[in-house]
């Protein structure tokens, strides 16, 4: 496989965790702790598929996939701000709930409790095995995907919203102080993090042209870790973002050797993400207000 093919297939396995890890700094920046990237991917690319399914089109599928995180984004929302419930039991409870949900709604839809029917997406086969990198972008999901974490970057550190972001994840006493309505800083936080994580889903989904029961496979989990790795800034954790598919499309080419265990081929990206971290616990600073409910 040529070098051209190769990085094409890295950046399409790092589209998802840059999504991810885009919303999983927007909310941890404001405060919330965001162990719920996994469930919000889920109800996107369900949200993806079903749209998708009912409008016949691509575009149609997005803005399920947007719906479907921004409806999770909202529960989280509510149960963590509005009533203080702890921020890890409810993203951990999402995570649970959405896996059970959609494969009730699969079964009850399409029939299978294992996958939906197939449905249309942007530019079938960019990135696979031999295509070029310059395919990608006939999918605008791969361009918002690049462009998620230097927007995110240039949104908190240039814009108002921004510093109310920053503030409330960090100070939020003296926000609110000056006049900063904190609950809504961040409420608007979470749920943009479940419209990102959900756009993450969404083209994974578009991309397979189907959805399969849990076919995140931990992905909001390794994003988090991105976003720790980056230390809570978007450029950093998209850089942790393209080691982790890197880990991802080796594990893809080694499937294949017989000198080694497929099973010890699979640990690789999540062995990775440990080893990642490893020197960083301890040595970071999270946001000083980050899971502390008000």
């Amino acid at each position: 496989m040529s070098w051209d093919a190769v990085l094409a297939q890295v950046v399409r396995l790092a589209i998802p965790y840059l999504f991810a890890a885009a919303g999983g700094v927007l909310a941890e920046r404001a405060g919330v702790v965001s162990l719920a990237l996994e469930g919000f991917m889920l109800a996107g690319g369900f949200g993806a598929v079903l749209g998708a399914f009912l409008s016949g089109s691509a575009w149609g599928g997005v803005m399920g996939g947007i719906v479907g995180g921004a409806i999770f984004g909202a529960i989280h929302a509510l149960a963590s701000i509005r009533f203080r419930a702890d921020q890890v039991v409810s993203g951990i409870a999402i995570n649970i709930m959405v896996l059970g949900l959609t494969r009730f709604l699969l079964q009850a839809i399409f029939g299978s409790a294992a996958n939906s029917a197939r449905v249309s997406g942007f530019a079938a086969g960019a990135g696979r095995a031999g295509a070029s990198a310059i395919a990608l972008l006939a999918n605008p999901l791969v361009i918002l995907g690049l462009a998620s974490a230097p927007v995110l970057h240039w949104l908190l550190a240039r814009t108002p919203f921004g510093l109310r972001v920053r503030a409330t994840g960090d100070r939020p006493d003296a926000a609110e102080s000056a006049g900063v309505p904190v609950a809504r800083v961040q409420s608007i936080a979470v749920v943009g993090s479940g419209i990102l994580a959900g756009l993450g889903g969404t083209f994974l989904a578009l991309d397979q042209h189907q959805f399969t029961e849990g076919m995140t496979a931990g992905r909001g989990f390794i994003a988090l870790a991105a976003v720790i790795f980056g230390r809570w800034e978007p450029l950093r954790a998209a850089a942790g973002c393209a080691l982790f598919a890197a880990a991802e499309a080796a594990e893809i080419h080694l499937q294949g050797s017989s000198t080694i265990p497929t099973q010890w081929v699979q640990m690789i990206p999540y062995a990775l993400t440990i080893l990642a971290l490893v020197g960083l616990v301890g040595r970071v600073s999270p946001p000083t207000a980050l899971g502390r409910p008000r």
